[in-house]
């Protein structure tokens, strides 16, 4: 389970600023946010079970980042879903010909959300849905539904956004994904997991001994291309295990 919030705006001098949580088993081995040896024009962490990324930037601007659909009943997938963020980041093929691709591969991975953009254009790509959408100028807020699904944390974490955007800076990104308020019970999404689960999944950062928030990513791109991304990576119980500042 992951959330992403994020302001797109073309033509600002900041067009795109990103927040998110990437929540995920402790146990999962993963890499933090580094340059890839093997291609050295993308930044991104590394799960290491399966290969893939969540989240990252690559060369003329590339941003991916990707969260799971939240369905127990849905059928193993035969392909990681990271592979979808790290192809597209890595590669050179226009946005287009690359949602086509995914589109006509999207049942060989479990449910997603994917959103890859460069400086002029943002898509999303919902994998319970037909077609990818280029996104118009605006503020969202992503997590494990359809893009906006009104849960708690997403429009919590969406209002603390907003509320920064005059001027944002990475602090107060990863400030405001360290909220870890869990919802009332009468706000929870029936998503066939449990009210225990439903609860512990519903604070915009997750704590707990076995699953939780991995890791915060803050990224802030300018207007003449240059961007800054600083994520804080976390063990059981939200346990602070370091930070990283790329700046490119």
């Amino acid at each position: 389970m992951c959330l992403i919030v994020f302001a797109w705006r073309p033509g600002h001098a900041q067009p795109l600023i990103v927040a998110a949580n990437r929540d995920e088993f402790y146990a999962r081995p993963s890499l933090p946010l580094a340059q890839w040896p093997e291609s050295p024009h993308v930044y991104a962490g590394r799960d290491l079970e399966a290969g893939g990324t969540w989240l990252g930037i690559g060369a003329n601007g590339r941003f991916a980042a990707l969260t799971n659909i939240r369905d127990p009943h849905q059928p193993p997938a035969r392909t990681s879903r990271g592979e979808l963020v790290a192809r597209f980041l890595s590669g050179d093929r226009s946005i287009d010909d690359y949602l086509d691709d995914v589109v006509s591969r999207s049942m060989e991975y479990a449910g997603f959300n994917l959103l890859v953009g460069n400086a002029n254009e943002l898509w999303h790509f919902n994998a319970r849905e037909s077609e990818a959408v280029m996104l118009p100028p605006g503020v969202y807020g992503l997590s494990n539904a359809g893009l906006d699904t009104p849960w708690p944390k997403v429009l919590k974490a969406r209002t603390a956004l907003e509320e920064v955007l005059e001027d944002p800076q990475p602090q107060a990104l990863l400030a405001l994904l360290g909220d870890p308020q869990t919802a009332p019970f009468a706000e929870l999404p029936d998503t066939g997991v449990g009210l225990a689960t439903e609860t512990l999944l519903s604070s915009v950062f997750i704590a707990s001994q076995s699953y939780g928030t991995r890791a915060s990513t803050a990224l802030i791109v300018q207007a003449d291309g240059t961007r800054v991304m600083v994520e804080r990576s976390f063990g059981p119980y939200g346990g602070h295990l370091g930070e990283v500042e790329v700046k490119v």
